[in-house]
Protein backbone atom coordinates (compact mmCIF):
# COMPACT_ATOMS: atom_id res chain seq x y z
CA UNK A 1 0.00 0.00 0.00
CA UNK A 2 1.20 2.98 -0.83
CA UNK A 3 1.53 6.02 1.87
CA UNK A 4 -0.40 8.69 1.20
CA UNK A 5 1.06 12.35 0.99
CA UNK A 6 -0.34 14.86 3.86
CA UNK A 7 0.43 18.03 2.96
CA UNK A 8 0.96 21.11 6.07
CA UNK A 9 1.41 25.14 6.50
CA UNK A 10 4.56 25.18 4.55
CA UNK A 11 3.14 23.06 1.49
CA UNK A 12 0.28 26.02 1.17
CA UNK A 13 -0.11 29.24 0.32
CA UNK A 14 -2.51 32.02 1.32
CA UNK A 15 -1.46 34.57 -1.47
CA UNK A 16 -3.47 31.94 -4.05
CA UNK A 17 -6.39 33.84 -2.57
CA UNK A 18 -5.68 37.52 -2.27
CA UNK A 19 -7.41 39.52 -4.31
CA UNK A 20 -10.55 36.92 -4.42
CA UNK A 21 -13.98 37.43 -3.37
CA UNK A 22 -15.05 34.47 -1.74
CA UNK A 23 -18.76 33.77 -1.90
CA UNK A 24 -19.97 31.01 0.90
CA UNK A 25 -22.72 30.02 -0.54
CA UNK A 26 -25.02 28.52 3.26
CA UNK A 27 -23.91 29.50 6.80
CA UNK A 28 -24.96 26.53 8.29
CA UNK A 29 -22.38 24.38 10.72
CA UNK A 30 -19.44 24.76 7.70
CA UNK A 31 -20.51 27.68 6.43
CA UNK A 32 -20.29 29.73 9.53
CA UNK A 33 -16.78 28.17 10.25
CA UNK A 34 -15.51 28.78 6.68
CA UNK A 35 -16.69 32.18 6.01
CA UNK A 36 -14.88 33.32 9.67
CA UNK A 37 -11.79 31.43 9.60
CA UNK A 38 -11.34 32.61 5.98
CA UNK A 39 -12.06 36.09 7.28
CA UNK A 40 -9.57 35.85 9.85
CA UNK A 41 -7.45 34.67 7.78
CA UNK A 42 -7.59 37.79 5.72
CA UNK A 43 -9.76 36.73 2.85
CA UNK A 44 -12.26 39.06 1.37
CA UNK A 45 -15.33 36.50 2.11
CA UNK A 46 -18.70 37.49 1.17
CA UNK A 47 -22.05 35.00 2.50
CA UNK A 48 -25.08 34.62 0.92
CA UNK A 49 -27.88 33.32 2.98
CA UNK A 50 -31.89 33.39 2.87
CA UNK A 51 -33.77 35.50 5.19
CA UNK A 52 -35.25 34.24 8.23
CA UNK A 53 -34.57 31.11 10.15
CA UNK A 54 -31.19 30.66 12.90
CA UNK A 55 -28.73 30.71 10.23
CA UNK A 56 -29.35 34.29 9.18
CA UNK A 57 -29.84 35.16 12.28
CA UNK A 58 -26.35 33.75 12.94
CA UNK A 59 -24.86 35.55 10.34
CA UNK A 60 -26.08 39.17 11.32
CA UNK A 61 -24.68 38.37 14.67
CA UNK A 62 -21.70 37.40 13.42
CA UNK A 63 -21.26 41.13 11.53
CA UNK A 64 -22.28 39.74 8.00
CA UNK A 65 -24.34 41.77 5.79
CA UNK A 66 -25.94 38.09 4.01
CA UNK A 67 -27.28 38.50 0.19
CA UNK A 68 -28.71 36.23 -1.76
CA UNK A 69 -26.92 33.51 -3.77
CA UNK A 70 -27.55 35.68 -7.42
CA UNK A 71 -25.89 38.80 -6.02
CA UNK A 72 -23.22 36.28 -3.75
CA UNK A 73 -22.30 34.81 -7.18
CA UNK A 74 -22.47 37.81 -9.48
CA UNK A 75 -19.46 39.81 -7.01
CA UNK A 76 -17.53 36.12 -6.65
CA UNK A 77 -14.14 35.07 -8.20
CA UNK A 78 -14.97 31.46 -6.37
CA UNK A 79 -18.38 30.11 -5.29
CA UNK A 80 -18.00 27.70 -2.66
CA UNK A 81 -21.47 25.85 -2.12
CA UNK A 82 -22.43 24.64 1.26
CA UNK A 83 -26.04 23.85 1.07
CA UNK A 84 -27.72 20.83 1.28
CA UNK A 85 -26.90 17.97 -0.79
CA UNK A 86 -30.93 17.81 -1.88
CA UNK A 87 -30.92 21.47 -3.19
CA UNK A 88 -27.76 22.25 -4.93
CA UNK A 89 -28.77 21.13 -8.50
CA UNK A 90 -31.52 23.11 -7.99
CA UNK A 91 -29.38 26.57 -6.92
CA UNK A 92 -27.00 25.96 -9.35
CA UNK A 93 -29.63 26.06 -12.58
CA UNK A 94 -31.64 28.53 -11.14
CA UNK A 95 -29.02 30.79 -9.45
CA UNK A 96 -25.08 29.95 -10.27
CA UNK A 97 -24.62 29.07 -13.44
CA UNK A 98 -26.36 32.12 -15.05
CA UNK A 99 -24.44 34.53 -13.10
CA UNK A 100 -20.79 32.54 -12.46
CA UNK A 101 -17.68 34.38 -13.96
CA UNK A 102 -16.37 32.45 -16.69
CA UNK A 103 -13.24 32.26 -15.48
CA UNK A 104 -14.05 31.83 -11.88
CA UNK A 105 -13.12 29.03 -8.54
CA UNK A 106 -16.36 26.39 -8.44
CA UNK A 107 -15.75 24.74 -4.44
CA UNK A 108 -17.46 22.35 -2.50
CA UNK A 109 -16.96 20.43 1.04
CA UNK A 110 -18.79 17.25 -0.15
CA UNK A 111 -18.57 15.64 -4.02
CA UNK A 112 -22.47 14.24 -4.31
CA UNK A 113 -23.76 16.40 -6.46
CA UNK A 114 -20.53 16.60 -9.07
CA UNK A 115 -19.92 12.81 -8.76
CA UNK A 116 -23.57 11.36 -9.36
CA UNK A 117 -23.52 14.63 -12.32
CA UNK A 118 -26.53 16.86 -10.40
CA UNK A 119 -24.22 19.53 -11.18
CA UNK A 120 -21.92 19.74 -14.39
CA UNK A 121 -19.87 22.92 -14.65
CA UNK A 122 -18.78 24.56 -17.29
CA UNK A 123 -15.22 23.97 -19.03
CA UNK A 124 -13.80 27.54 -18.20
CA UNK A 125 -14.79 26.92 -14.28
CA UNK A 126 -11.74 25.30 -12.06
CA UNK A 127 -13.49 22.85 -9.79
CA UNK A 128 -11.95 21.20 -6.51
CA UNK A 129 -13.25 20.22 -3.06
CA UNK A 130 -11.99 21.63 0.08
CA UNK A 131 -13.87 18.78 2.76
CA UNK A 132 -12.83 19.14 6.39
CA UNK A 133 -13.26 15.69 8.50
CA UNK A 134 -15.04 17.10 11.58
CA UNK A 135 -18.52 19.46 12.16
CA UNK A 136 -18.52 23.51 11.41
CA UNK A 137 -18.19 24.20 14.90
CA UNK A 138 -15.20 22.24 15.68
CA UNK A 139 -13.39 23.87 12.41
CA UNK A 140 -14.19 27.25 13.83
CA UNK A 141 -13.38 26.28 17.41
CA UNK A 142 -9.98 24.57 16.58
CA UNK A 143 -8.99 27.78 14.38
CA UNK A 144 -9.82 29.97 17.18
CA UNK A 145 -7.13 27.67 19.50
CA UNK A 146 -4.10 28.15 16.81
CA UNK A 147 -5.28 24.66 15.51
CA UNK A 148 -7.42 23.10 13.07
CA UNK A 149 -9.32 20.60 12.10
CA UNK A 150 -8.02 17.55 8.90
CA UNK A 151 -9.10 18.11 5.05
CA UNK A 152 -9.73 16.46 2.24
CA UNK A 153 -8.75 17.84 -0.80
CA UNK A 154 -9.69 17.24 -4.68
CA UNK A 155 -9.84 18.85 -8.18
CA UNK A 156 -12.52 17.99 -10.51
CA UNK A 157 -11.93 20.20 -13.15
CA UNK A 158 -8.33 21.98 -13.60
CA UNK A 159 -8.69 25.33 -16.31
CA UNK A 160 -6.63 27.30 -14.70
CA UNK A 161 -3.45 25.09 -13.94
CA UNK A 162 -3.31 25.35 -10.34
CA UNK A 163 -6.19 24.28 -8.88
CA UNK A 164 -4.33 21.97 -6.56
CA UNK A 165 -2.42 25.08 -5.52
CA UNK A 166 -6.02 26.73 -4.30
CA UNK A 167 -7.09 23.81 -2.91
CA UNK A 168 -4.85 23.52 -0.47
CA UNK A 169 -4.76 27.60 0.06
CA UNK A 170 -8.40 27.15 1.12
CA UNK A 171 -7.55 24.62 3.49
CA UNK A 172 -4.82 26.79 5.02
CA UNK A 173 -7.75 29.30 5.21
CA UNK A 174 -9.84 27.40 7.20
CA UNK A 175 -7.14 26.13 9.36
CA UNK A 176 -6.75 22.79 7.32
CA UNK A 177 -3.34 22.18 6.90
CA UNK A 178 -1.91 23.03 10.57
CA UNK A 179 -3.62 19.31 11.09
CA UNK A 180 -3.36 18.04 7.74
CA UNK A 181 -4.39 18.13 4.47
CA UNK A 182 -4.62 14.65 2.41
CA UNK A 183 -5.61 14.63 -1.94
CA UNK A 184 -8.35 12.47 -2.59
CA UNK A 185 -11.02 12.64 -5.74
CA UNK A 186 -14.67 13.60 -5.74
CA UNK A 187 -15.56 9.97 -6.30
CA UNK A 188 -13.59 8.55 -3.56
CA UNK A 189 -14.32 11.37 -1.06
CA UNK A 190 -17.86 10.66 -1.95
CA UNK A 191 -18.38 7.05 -2.04
CA UNK A 192 -16.36 6.72 1.23
CA UNK A 193 -17.92 9.76 2.92
CA UNK A 194 -21.64 8.11 2.55
CA UNK A 195 -20.55 4.36 3.16
CA UNK A 196 -18.72 5.53 6.54
CA UNK A 197 -22.10 7.56 7.47
CA UNK A 198 -24.49 4.70 6.46
CA UNK A 199 -22.39 1.66 7.65
CA UNK A 200 -20.80 2.51 10.73
CA UNK A 201 -21.32 6.42 12.15
CA UNK A 202 -24.79 6.51 11.89
CA UNK A 203 -26.70 4.01 10.72
CA UNK A 204 -24.34 0.86 12.14
CA UNK A 205 -23.56 2.65 15.31
CA UNK A 206 -26.94 3.85 15.90
CA UNK A 207 -28.93 0.13 15.62
CA UNK A 208 -25.79 -1.44 17.23
CA UNK A 209 -26.68 1.18 20.29
CA UNK A 210 -31.08 0.44 20.38
CA UNK A 211 -30.45 -3.15 19.57
CA UNK A 212 -27.77 -3.82 22.65
CA UNK A 213 -30.21 -1.56 25.00
CA UNK A 214 -33.52 -2.93 23.40
CA UNK A 215 -31.68 -7.24 24.55
CA UNK A 216 -30.91 -5.90 27.47
CA UNK A 217 -34.57 -4.65 28.59
CA UNK A 218 -36.37 -7.06 27.07
CA UNK A 219 -34.60 -9.63 29.75
CA UNK A 220 -35.71 -7.93 31.90
CA UNK A 221 -33.23 -5.26 33.06
CA UNK A 222 -33.54 -1.75 34.23
CA UNK A 223 -33.41 1.04 31.05
CA UNK A 224 -31.51 3.21 32.65
CA UNK A 225 -28.78 0.25 33.21
CA UNK A 226 -29.14 -0.52 29.74
CA UNK A 227 -28.70 3.43 28.74
CA UNK A 228 -25.48 3.65 30.29
CA UNK A 229 -23.87 0.33 29.16
CA UNK A 230 -24.94 0.68 25.41
CA UNK A 231 -25.00 4.30 24.98
CA UNK A 232 -23.56 6.81 27.40
CA UNK A 233 -19.85 4.47 27.44
CA UNK A 234 -20.09 4.65 23.88
CA UNK A 235 -18.46 8.02 23.93
CA UNK A 236 -15.75 6.86 26.29
CA UNK A 237 -14.54 4.04 24.30
CA UNK A 238 -14.68 6.31 20.95
CA UNK A 239 -12.33 8.80 22.63
CA UNK A 240 -9.68 5.72 23.58
CA UNK A 241 -10.34 4.57 20.04
CA UNK A 242 -9.44 8.12 18.64
CA UNK A 243 -6.72 8.60 20.84
CA UNK A 244 -4.72 6.38 20.48
CA UNK A 245 -6.46 3.15 17.94
CA UNK A 246 -7.88 -0.05 19.15
CA UNK A 247 -4.57 -0.62 20.74
CA UNK A 248 -4.85 2.28 23.49
CA UNK A 249 -8.73 0.97 24.01
CA UNK A 250 -7.52 -2.27 24.49
CA UNK A 251 -4.79 -1.00 27.40
CA UNK A 252 -7.22 0.91 29.14
CA UNK A 253 -10.32 -1.54 29.72
CA UNK A 254 -10.17 -4.53 31.60
CA UNK A 255 -8.60 -7.67 30.39
CA UNK A 256 -11.97 -9.44 30.82
CA UNK A 257 -13.67 -6.26 28.33
CA UNK A 258 -10.91 -7.36 26.56
CA UNK A 259 -11.23 -11.22 26.30
CA UNK A 260 -14.94 -10.19 25.45
CA UNK A 261 -14.41 -8.47 22.63
CA UNK A 262 -12.48 -11.33 20.86
CA UNK A 263 -15.00 -13.92 21.64
CA UNK A 264 -18.11 -12.00 21.12
CA UNK A 265 -17.36 -9.06 18.66
CA UNK A 266 -16.88 -11.11 15.66
CA UNK A 267 -20.10 -13.08 16.20
CA UNK A 268 -22.13 -9.67 15.68
CA UNK A 269 -20.59 -8.16 12.96
CA UNK A 270 -20.03 -11.36 11.34
CA UNK A 271 -19.81 -12.45 7.63
CA UNK A 272 -23.31 -11.96 6.70
CA UNK A 273 -22.87 -8.38 8.38
CA UNK A 274 -20.06 -7.83 5.92
CA UNK A 275 -21.93 -9.08 3.20
CA UNK A 276 -24.59 -6.51 3.61
CA UNK A 277 -22.12 -3.34 4.09
CA UNK A 278 -20.82 -4.58 0.52
CA UNK A 279 -24.58 -4.30 -0.49
CA UNK A 280 -24.53 -0.81 0.73
CA UNK A 281 -21.37 0.06 -1.07
CA UNK A 282 -22.62 -1.27 -4.59
CA UNK A 283 -25.86 1.06 -3.65
CA UNK A 284 -24.01 3.82 -3.16
CA UNK A 285 -21.41 3.08 -5.71
CA UNK A 286 -24.17 2.96 -8.44
CA UNK A 287 -25.92 5.84 -7.36
CA UNK A 288 -28.82 4.06 -6.75
CA UNK A 289 -28.44 5.81 -2.90
CA UNK A 290 -28.43 8.80 -4.46
CA UNK A 291 -31.02 8.23 -7.00
CA UNK A 292 -33.49 7.10 -4.21
CA UNK A 293 -32.43 9.96 -1.65
CA UNK A 294 -32.90 12.80 -4.24
CA UNK A 295 -36.60 11.23 -5.05
CA UNK A 296 -37.46 11.48 -1.75
CA UNK A 297 -36.93 14.99 -1.83
CA UNK A 298 -39.23 15.37 -4.87
CA UNK A 299 -42.01 13.49 -3.36
CA UNK A 300 -42.19 15.18 0.24
CA UNK A 301 -39.78 13.12 1.75
CA UNK A 302 -42.36 10.39 3.23
CA UNK A 303 -39.90 7.61 4.50
CA UNK A 304 -37.49 10.06 5.30
CA UNK A 305 -40.51 11.64 7.89
CA UNK A 306 -41.39 8.51 8.76
CA UNK A 307 -38.51 7.13 10.20
CA UNK A 308 -37.10 10.30 11.65
CA UNK A 309 -40.52 10.30 14.09
CA UNK A 310 -40.20 6.78 14.64
CA UNK A 311 -36.56 7.24 15.93
CA UNK A 312 -38.17 9.87 18.28
CA UNK A 313 -39.87 7.42 19.46
CA UNK A 314 -37.52 4.43 20.55
CA UNK A 315 -37.36 3.82 23.93
CA UNK A 316 -33.64 4.61 24.46
CA UNK A 317 -34.52 8.16 23.62
CA UNK A 318 -37.03 8.90 26.39
CA UNK A 319 -35.10 6.67 28.73
CA UNK A 320 -31.66 8.94 27.67
CA UNK A 321 -33.85 12.31 27.81
CA UNK A 322 -34.55 11.80 31.30
CA UNK A 323 -31.11 10.85 32.32
CA UNK A 324 -29.08 13.57 30.34
CA UNK A 325 -31.96 15.94 32.38
CA UNK A 326 -29.83 14.92 35.69
CA UNK A 327 -26.75 15.41 34.39
CA UNK A 328 -25.92 18.95 34.68
CA UNK A 329 -22.47 18.76 34.12
CA UNK A 330 -23.58 17.43 30.70
CA UNK A 331 -24.88 20.67 29.48
CA UNK A 332 -21.70 21.83 29.57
Amino acid sequence: MTESKMYYENDASLDFLQGKTIAVLGYGSQGHAHALNLKDSGVNVIVAQRPGGDNYKKAIEDGWKPLNVVEAVKQADWVHILLPDEIQKKIWEEDIKPNIKKEAILSFSHGFNIHFKQIVPMSGLDVIMIAPKGPGHLVRRQYEKGNGVPCLIAVQQDTSGRAKDLALAYSKGIGGTRAGVLETTFSEETETDLFGEQVVLCGGLVELINSGFETLVAAGYQPEIAYFECLHEVKLIVDLIFEGGFSKMNYSISDTAEYGEYVSGKRIINDATRKEMKKVLVDIQSGKFAEDWLKQNKVGRPFFTKSRKEMSDRTIEKVGAKLRSQMNWIKK
